[in-house]
């Protein structure tokens, strides 16, 4: 398997390839502008000498006598002190009369082909292939007493020279540019060790890693988040936040934004808790786009004590009593069996006192007495239920409705084998516990609070019906669209002081469960008064599902 390098050594090397092509592109442009201002100063030195050679007295008359020594004593001294690589005098004929360089090409023609123009009077720069090799020269004229060219006047340098000159200068830059590769390769290894600290020792595919599975996590969580800077620029939003407060634009769509132009709350929304407390907050209740919800606050540190901006989760508070009302159901429970228990326990002591008395006979009758209801209903009940948890239910049920003064009176062809699919037991139990409640509670309303609730259970017909009937107060023609609505009771507001009990939520879990599993529920009147609650669930899930009053449509 190939070894991939960490970030760092591959950004590393990466920063130091391109400062080396940097220098060396650098180099390359350095050399190309020092080499053309090398020629240029040079060539024009070449023509100052040339030129003032050429004016010298007394060479004008040594050239037209070619006297070759008397031109060699003139020029020895000039030579000395010149750093041209040579100096040459030509006749009008083009011929050495002085070569310092090499004097065995006296009297040899002069190379290179560019004296047209000096023996027309002129002073040239040119690079030409001479007698000791390529050189940068000028040529000048020598005039005589008329004014005619009688003579040349050459000074050279070679272009080794040039080329050692370059060498020299490149190499002095070479140790600087050196120097400065290290000085980069300590600020490349620097700089990475900083960035990898930064990004946590991660690499970029763990980061990126990172990034898709806090996205995936953040689009999983039923809970809304957002977040937002410390200019208060929304930076984050997920999609249970966007549906819960019914934006419908996406989260590309919604970065960048101020928070007050995506959410409506109230002013007091960002307020800082006091110093002395820490700036998360919990479980605050707040109001975002005219929806009620319970928020906690989490500040984003980037530095520890300095906040850069903060994390909201939130969640509807509805489902908060929703969830409430389910855990009040339980209570419910526990309390039916608690008052089974104080019932046994009441039952037993009797029963106990009788028998430490020796009074048998009437111990006898007592428990024929006080067993004989009971033990009818749990085998009714045992006989026609499969479900224990159901059977404990409705006898606890029963029990607390007998402790009101209300008896619970089962239908005989009540039989339940075993639940829907689309209904779990729990689900199942809290449907049948919310309506006989909401019966129970409306016959402790009405004139004639001893009449009976009848229960009927029947999963006959693949088809569960159940049948909750009382002869309460009933329910009014109005109320009944709304009776299924989440927060809708038809108790009085007295009743309930609490925010968030279950009043007006049993009857809507109810409705959700029955639905859920494809089932219907319908309200008719009872005869003489009361009302009649019928649920119907189909034991093969149907597409079509609501919650009906003579086809009333559901909550």
């Amino acid at each position: 398997m190939k070894r991939r390098l960490p970030f760092q050594v591959k950004l590393f090397l990466s920063l130091v390839a391109f400062s080396c092509l940097l220098l060396i592109l650098l180099g390359a442009i350095l050399f190309h502008f020092i080499d053309r201002q090398l020629h240029h100063d040079l060539g024009q030195r070449a023509r100052v000498q040339a030129s003032e050679i050429a004016l010298m007295p007394g060479l004008a008359e040594k050239i037209a006598a070619r006297d070759i020594a008397g031109i060699a004593r003139l020029i020895q001294p000039l030579r000395a002190q010149s750093d041209a690589s040579y100096i040459v005098i030509g006749d009008v004929n083009e011929q050495h009369l002085y070569h310092s360089e090499s004097p065995e090409r006296l009297n040899l023609p002069m190379i290179g082909g560019d004296n047209a123009e000096v023996l027309q009077g002129k002073t040239i720069i040119s690079v030409r292939k001479g007698g000791i090799g390529v050189s940068l020269r000028s040529k000048s004229p020598v005039f005589d007493a008329d004014h005619q060219v009688i003579g040349i006047v050459s000074v050279g340098y070679l272009t080794s020279y040039i080329a050692n000159i370059n060498a020299r200068i490149l190499w002095q830059a070479g140790l600087y540019g050196i120097a400065l590769l290290l000085l980069l390769f300590l600020f490349s290894w620097m700089f990475t060790r900083n960035l990898k600290k930064q990004m946590f020792r991660l690499e970029p595919k763990d980061i990126a890693l990172l990034v898709r599975q806090q996205k995936a996590l953040l689009e999983a969580m039923y809970e809304g988040v957002f977040a937002v800077n410390g200019e208060r620029q929304l930076i984050l939003i997920n999609r249970a936040a966007r549906e819960l407060l019914d934006i419908h634009q996406s989260e590309k769509d919604l970065i960048g934004k101020p928070l007050e132009n995506v959410l409506q709350t109230s002013p007091d929304f960002f307020s800082q808790p006091p110093a002395s407390k820490s700036s998360d907050r919990h479980d605050h209740i707040a109001v975002l786009n005219q929806r009620q919800v319970i928020v906690n606050r989490v500040a984003i540190e980037l530095e520890p004590g300095i906040e850069s901006g903060w994390v909201f989760s939130f969640r509807d508070k509805n489902d908060i009593n929703t969830l409430s009302s389910q855990l009040s159901q339980v209570k419910r429970y526990a309390d039916n069996l608690r008052i089974m228990r104080h019932e046994q326990l009441n039952w037993t002591a009797t029963l106990v006192g009788l028998l430490q008395m020796q009074h048998y006979d009437e111990a006898i009758r007592y428990i024929q007495a006080q067993s004989e209801g009971a033990q009818k209903v749990l085998d009714f009940v045992s006989a026609h239920f499969a479900s224990p948890a159901l059977c404990g239910l409705l006898l606890g049920k029963y029990v607390s409705a007998r402790e009101k003064g209300i008896e619970l009176q089962f239908d005989p062809a009540c039989q339940l084998t075993r639940p829907p699919a689309m209904l779990s037991e729990t689900e199942l139990m809290s449907v049948i516990g919310n309506l006989l409640d909401n019966a129970v509670d409306a016959t402790l309303k009405a004139a004639n609070s001893a009449a009976p609730v009848e229960l009927y259970i029947s999963d006959r017909n693949q088809e569960l019906l159940i049948e909750v009937a009382d002869q309460g107060c009933g329910v009014d023609d109005a109320a009944k669209p709304h009776l299924f609505r989440q927060g809708f009771s038809s108790k009085p507001a007295n009743d309930d002081d609490i925010i968030g009990s279950e009043h007006g939520i049993g009857l809507y879990l109810a409705a959700g469960y029955i639905s859920k599993a494809g089932g219907s529920i319908e309200i008719t009147n009872n005869i003489p008064q009361g009302t009649i609650f019928s649920v119907f669930i189909p034991y093969t899930h149907s597409s079509s599902t609501g919650l009906k009053h003579d086809k009333l449509p559901g909550a």
